[in-house]
């Protein structure tokens, strides 16, 4: 068995935490709950989550399936450098904005979300994993003439005459075992 890359899992749990956190907020801007500012931080924390959180990391083995838009987002993470690529940063940065959202009840389970997201970060970072991005390899194009390949020069093999002719049995179909009478 290969080993267990963490940080992919903190990927996924953050960004589901992300936009449950996001949802919550909004439902207590909506609902007008008491202490709707904190609402109003759940969505703000929410939005950075995600967008933090969408590009996933290059996996040491293996082929890693790059979500659909990540490219940009890529390009806006690899700006901040170390504050992004480090999991330990990571991991402090969500168990920080995980507590805020933690005082309003329909943000309380984003917030949970988050800080096991930053626990798994947490384990990354010490195991030693670190954000790299995906890079696109260059697609060769094929040229047109070798696209072309010729025709065979030779035909297929084919059985012994022997073996092509049918058998007695072949010809008539097959042969009941149980007796049929008619009546």
């Amino acid at each position: 068995m290969g080993q267990i890359e963490w940080a992919m899992w903190a990927n996924e749990q953050a960004l589901a935490a992300g936009l449950i956190m996001l949802t919550g907020g909004i439902v207590a801007v909506a609902g007008q709950f008491k202490g709707w500012y904190f609402a109003v931080y759940a969505i703000a924390a929410g939005v950075f989550v995600c967008l933090l959180e969408y590009p996933r990391s290059k996996r040491k083995k293996g082929s890693t399936m790059e979500r659909c838009g990540q490219k940009y987002m890529t390009a806006v993470v690899k700006v901040f450098g170390p504050l992004t690529r480090n999991y330990y940063v990571r991991a402090v940065l969500h168990a920080a904005l995980a507590v805020p959202a933690g005082f309003l009840l329909s943000t309380i389970l984003g917030t949970v979300c988050l800080g096991i997201a930053s626990g798994i970060y947490l384990l990354a970072a010490v195991r030693g994993e670190e954000w790299s991005p995906i890079e696109q390899k260059p697609q060769e194009r094929p040229r047109g003439g070798d696209t072309i390949k010729q025709p065979p020069s030779n035909p297929p093999p084919r059985p012994p005459v022997d073996a092509r002719r049918k058998q007695p049995a072949e010809e008539g179909g097959q042969v009941n075992p149980i007796p049929v009478e008619a009546e």
